[in-house]
């Protein structure tokens, strides 16, 4: 007996078609176009998800520098100071202090200076 597949092909590319929506010309409505572009930006997400992490980071060292030079102290031995006195803040929350709290974050970059 000879078995269509019509269903489920129909089912399978209207899934990729689906997630093609918003791009430009036949990328987003000609299967064997919108497929490649589906699988290229499912590539980028995947590598940017990673990517993300690494840039902000990079902003994070950016700002703590910036806050730790008003201070009197470079970035490096900042953190080298955190780690003798054994100050368990991470990046993330060093930044938020040296934007939102400069004055907390003077007294965190004392702690570091006297370790």
């Amino acid at each position: 007996m000879r078995v269509k597949k019509g269903f489920k092909a129909r089912r399978r590319r209207n899934r990729i078609l689906k997630r093609a929506t918003g791009f430009r010309g036949r990328r987003k409505n000609c299967y064997k176009r919108a497929n490649q572009a589906v699988e290229r930006a499912l590539d980028y997400a995947s590598r940017d998800r990673m990517r993300r992490k690494r840039d902000f980071r990079a902003l994070w060292i950016v700002r703590i520098n910036a806050a730790a030079r008003t201070v009197g102290l470079s970035y490096s031995k900042l953190i080298a100071g955190l780690i003798k006195a054994k100050v368990g803040l991470d990046r993330k929350i060093l930044a938020d202090l040296a934007v939102a709290d400069p004055a907390g974050f003077a007294a965190v970059a004392n702690i570091a200076k006297a370790a």
